[in-house]
């Protein structure tokens, strides 16, 4: 079993950065991959990024090309999302989830991610 702990979130205007941080413990890397998601209110939960554990190869939405990172540090087995250029749209709770198989978060897909975090609240101001 895998847990995961999202942190970082906070208040900012627009324009500012911020670094979400999921740190997994249990057995982080008997999952293939793990993504960001987010969910704004009265919105549907939507696909941000994905890094698979091992050779780190990422997938972003198009709404997070350009300025959202991801990446993982597999010794504080912790996957961060670096964010940049903050807008008043990204605005959601935040979460990170496992792929099992690397078959859903690398393609943007929800569907067959396995555990969930219980998510960090990023607020963007205009």
């Amino acid at each position: 079993q895998v847990q995961l702990a999202e942190s970082g979130g906070g208040l900012v205007q627009a324009g500012a950065s911020l670094r979400l941080s999921c740190a997994a413990s249990g057995r982080p890397f008997s999952s293939f991959a793990l993504g960001w998601f987010r969910q704004a209110p009265e919105k549907e939960r939507e696909f941000v990024a994905a890094i698979t554990w091992g050779g780190g190869t990422t997938s972003y939405a198009d709404s997070a090309k350009g300025r959202f990172t991801i990446s993982r540090d597999m010794d504080e087995n912790t996957v961060y999302l670096q964010m940049n250029s903050l807008k008043p749209e990204d605005t959601a709770v935040y979460y990170c989830a496992t792929d099992p198989y690397g078959s859903s978060c690398l393609f943007g897909y929800l569907s067959g991610m396995d555990y969930w975090g219980k998510g960090t609240l990023v607020t963007v101001s205009s």
